[in-house]
């Protein structure tokens, strides 16, 4: 008889996310599982949580929530000396990681997948001694984040998202930032707008922000658009739809196992949506470091 923690973020996505885990509840309790569902209320309650899990023997987590509760569970995974499988339902607002990696949204076939155990290892990343599941970024709009409300993300959804970018635009100003990237692969000082170390493809809702991103290949995909005037900038995320950014001369992308990130300004990172302190930074591959449910 297998037991099932179930760890939620009431903030994410719409009301109706409570009545799709009551039927997956009901699914999971008739077939015979032991279930017990925790709600989180704050800041690293689903780590610790995750953590709590681990020591008690439970048997396999599911998440549900956006990108940032995901990236707890995940961070509660790293810290805990066993490493018990997650099934990721998504909840938030955009969920890049999950839709990257195809996840079910119907709960009879999310059931089927948990069912079925079908469980691989994907990697993490790490940054200084913080972990990310999907991506950590820096510059132009990356703090837009973790500076939206919980509260218009339960409202406006994605469109949150964008408002809150448009809202930034004009306080940036597109200022460019120097900064200095040292990896095997690639070693710059130079004059950006942002850079992004991913580990999925899909990045803020774009699918193929980082087009060759393997979630299991022992690589961060690193996509760094340098200083550009505005009709570059315009050029670069219209072909972003498109995966073509890459190919633009102000693009650089390429893949790497550590990149160390530094800059004089004290520019701040966002973790998987969440504020990761400022840079200078280390960012790593952790490989297999997470094993999630697939269908």
């Amino acid at each position: 008889m297998q037991k099932a923690k179930i760890i939620f973020n009431p903030s994410s996505g719409r009301q109706l996310m409570q009545r799709r885990i009551d039927y997956l509840i009901n699914l999971l309790v008739n077939d015979g599982y032991i279930v017990q569902k925790f709600d989180t209320q704050k800041k690293d309650d689903a780590m610790l949580e995750t953590m709590k899990s681990c020591e008690e023997g439970w048997d396999f987590i599911i998440a549900c929530g956006g990108d940032g509760t995901v990236n707890e569970v995940a961070k509660g995974i790293a810290k805990s000396e066993r490493k018990i499988p997650v099934a990721i339902l998504s909840a938030g607002t955009v969920n890049d990681f999950a839709n990257h990696v195809g996840l079910p949204k119907n709960m009879d076939r999310f059931f089927q997948m948990i069912k079925d155990e079908k469980i691989i290892d994907v990697d993490l990343g790490k940054v200084n001694e913080q972990y990310f599941v999907n991506v950590a970024a820096s510059g132009f709009l990356t703090s837009v984040g973790y500076q939206v409300q919980p509260e218009a993300k339960a409202i406006f959804g994605r469109m949150a998202y964008y408002i809150e970018g448009a809202m930034e635009i004009p306080k940036q100003s597109f200022h460019p930032m120097r900064v200095r990237f040292e990896s095997e692969e690639y070693n710059k000082e130079e004059d950006i707008h942002l850079f992004l170390i991913s580990n999925s493809a899909s990045i803020g809702g774009f699918k193929r922000l980082a087009p060759d991103a393997s979630i299991s290949d022992g690589y961060l995909d690193v996509v760094i658009i340098k200083k550009s005037d505005v009709q570059d900038l315009a050029q670069i995320f219209i072909s972003i739809f498109r995966g073509e950014h890459i190919n633009h001369p102000n693009v650089s992308y390429f893949k790497s196992k550590r990149v160390v990130v530094e800059s004089e300004e004290k520019t701040p990172i966002d973790v998987d949506g969440e504020y990761g302190g400022t840079l200078p930074a280390i960012f790593e591959v952790v490989p297999a470091g997470f094993k999630i449910f697939v269908p």
